[in-house]
C-alpha cells in the first residue's frame, strides 16, 4: 500500500483542525441557556455532569458514559482553571481548560461541553435546568447541586466511582515513579 496514493492519502492541509472538528460541541457559557432551551423545545431530555476532568482517565470515561445513557443529550460542564485552583490547589489543573474541553468534545457520547468559573456548578445548572444531573457517589444525594436541580424539576442520579481511578490517585502513583 502506497500511503502517498491519492486514493489512500489525505494531505494534512485538507483535514479539519481539532478546533474545527469540535465547533458546535464546545459552547461558551453565555450560549448554554439558549442551547438547553432549544434542546428542550425539540423534545430532547438533558443530563448534566460537571467536574474538572483533569488528566482524563477511565474513571472519568465510565462516569461520562453512564451519564450519557440517561437522557438524549449530555452537557458536560468543566471547571475553569481558576475555579480548580480555588477549590483544589494552585498546582492544578495539570491540563489547561482549552485541552480539557477539546478532549471532552472528542467523546462520542458527549453532546455539548461548556465551562464555569464559579467554585461550584449551581449557577450553570440554573441556566441549563437539566432533567437529570449525575454526581459521583463520593458526593451522594446530599450534594450542593441537589437544591437547584430539584427546584427546576430535575432529578439526581448517583454513579459509583471505580476504586483506584481518580486524578489524585494517578498523580500520587506518578510521583512514586519519579522518587
Amino acid at each position: 500500500m502506497n500511503l502517498r496514493d491519492p486514493r489512500v492519502y489525505i494531505p494534512e492541509e485538507n483535514l479539519p483542525t481539532w478546533e474545527q472538528a469540535s465547533q458546535g460541541i464546545i459552547i461558551p457559557r453565555e450560549k448554554v441557556e439558549e442551547v438547553a432551551l432549544n434542546l428542550r423545545r425539540s423534545g430532547k431530555t438533558i443530563v448534566t455532569l460537571n467536574g474538572s476532568f483533569d488528566l482524563m482517565h477511565a474513571g472519568h470515561l465510565y462516569m461520562i458514559h453512564r451519564a450519557s445513557l440517561l437522557a438524549d443529550c449530555l452537557i458536560l460542564a468543566l471547571n475553569t482553571d481558576r475555579s480548580i485552583q480555588n477549590y483544589k490547589s494552585k498546582d492544578r489543573p495539570i491540563v489547561p481548560l482549552k485541552w480539557r474541553l477539546q478532549m471532552a468534545a472528542a467523546l462520542r457520547f458527549v453532546s455539548y461541553v461548556t465551562s464555569f468559573d464559579e467554585p461550584d456548578p449551581r449557577a450553570i445548572l440554573e441556566l441549563i435546568k437539566p432533567d437529570i444531573h449525575v454526581n459521583g457517589a463520593e458526593w451522594g444525594q446530599n450534594c450542593i447541586e441537589r437544591e437547584v436541580v430539584e427546584r427546576n424539576g430535575g432529578k439526581l442520579h448517583i454513579v459509583e466511582r471505580i476504586e483506584g481511578l481518580s486524578t489524585t490517585e494517578l498523580i500520587a502513583k506518578i510521583q512514586t515513579l519519579t522518587s
